[in-house]
């Protein structure tokens, strides 16, 4: 096959318009097939191919910043009064839960780190159980190799839905699909522009101010937390319509697909068995934490199996919807360890490369 350079003009708007079409090809067949961060895996698989077949493009950093920001909001809507009065409630045994998923992170994280697969602290925020695109975010700036993290990531993201889908036909005794859509399409929500126009304010803001206080990760963190107190009390409500989203996840796909190139690709692909039977060992020691649920909190095994599944807060609420666990303790717990995970995600990377 030819390089790209001579399939289309060396201009590179040829380059971005041909990247933007395959992008969203690639996105829509992803998401036909239900398949969790569609718009974040399709262009980041897009520009890994483009970077491989010899097209010089490279997005600018602060796309990745606006981006981080953007994602930030997302974590942050996940706050809802339902979720915070959940977590009131059996907040203690939550914040157990969590710590033992965490800890299951840090060791499948030192692991890898001493099978020499990996350096400490990309291990470290690849097999963080944390949401996927939120991990990617930060590890740039906590010296970690993105491209790395992405590929431990979503590796795990994989493996999490095939074993908690798995898990819920058997639990459950009955399939996803039938349901999944029937709920999913019933919770459709108009965004007003002025909502929209407040998102994007807190996104720029908490942006601005995390990058003035030079806080690691302050282009998500900052924004995060700026909406998740805006948004749970009541005094503001954040709006993230589809096509907002989508150009968060793009960007965010472009920057870490482009900063491939073929020795990156063999070197990854060399660890796969190794990151395989990583993953394997934090979704086993998440298990554990769910067993532990199951005896102290009398929780139904498919509730607490969902509520402790190391995998993104999108694809296992999915999966939730579809089933009949408790799906505002499943929120609860999950997005507690997203918030647990993102600020404790940089001490767990520095711990784990000093026991080196």
């Amino acid at each position: 096959m030819p390089p790209l350079n001579r399939l289309w003009p060396r201009q590179p708007a040829g380059y971005w318009l041909a990247l933007l079409a395959v992008s969203l090809l690639c996105a829509w067949l992803l998401q036909q097939a239900a398949f969790p961060a569609a718009f974040l895996i399709g262009p980041m698989l897009s520009a890994l191919v483009f970077s491989l077949r010899g097209a010089s493009l490279r997005l600018p950093r602060q796309c990745f910043v606006g981006s981080q920001a953007i994602i930030g909001c997302i974590v942050a809507q996940t706050i809802t009064t339902s979720i915070v009065a959940s977590i009131a409630r059996d907040g203690v045994l939550m914040l157990l839960i969590v710590g033992t998923t965490v800890v299951a992170g840090g060791v499948v994280g030192w692991v890898v780190m001493k099978t020499g697969t990996l350096p400490g602290s990309t291990a470290a925020w690849g097999s963080s159980p944390g949401g996927a695109s939120a991990m990617i975010g930060m590890a740039e700036s906590f010296g970690a190799d993105v491209r790395l993290v992405a590929f431990m990531q979503y590796l795990r993201v994989l493996m999490v839905v095939l074993s908690a889908a798995l898990a819920t036909h058997f639990l459950q005794g009955s399939g996803l699909a039938a349901t999944v859509h029937s709920t999913v399409s019933s919770t459709v929500m108009v965004d007003s522009w002025s909502a929209i126009t407040l998102t994007l304010v807190v996104a720029v803001v908490g942006a601005w101010l995390g990058q003035q206080w030079r806080i690691p990760g302050g282009a998500l963190l900052v924004p995060m937390l700026l909406g998740a107190v805006l948004h749970a009390s009541g005094w503001a409500n954040l709006a993230l319509p589809f096509w907002l989203q989508s150009c968060a996840y793009i960007a965010l796909g472009w920057y870490v697909g482009l900063g491939f190139n073929r020795n990156i690709l063999v070197y990854a692909l060399r660890a796969l068995p190794v990151l395989l039977t990583a993953t394997f060992l934090l979704i086993a020691l998440c298990g554990c934490s769910a067993w532990m649920l199951t005896q102290i909190l009398h929780t139904d095994p498919l509730t607490a199996y969902l509520a402790t599944s190391p995998g993104g807060l999108d694809s296992v609420t999915i999966i939730a919807l579809g089933s009949h666990a408790d799906i505002p303790f499943v929120l609860a717990v999950q997005t507690l360890r997203l918030f647990v995970v993102i600020l404790t995600g940089p001490w767990i990377a520095k711990l784990i490369c000093r026991f080196a």
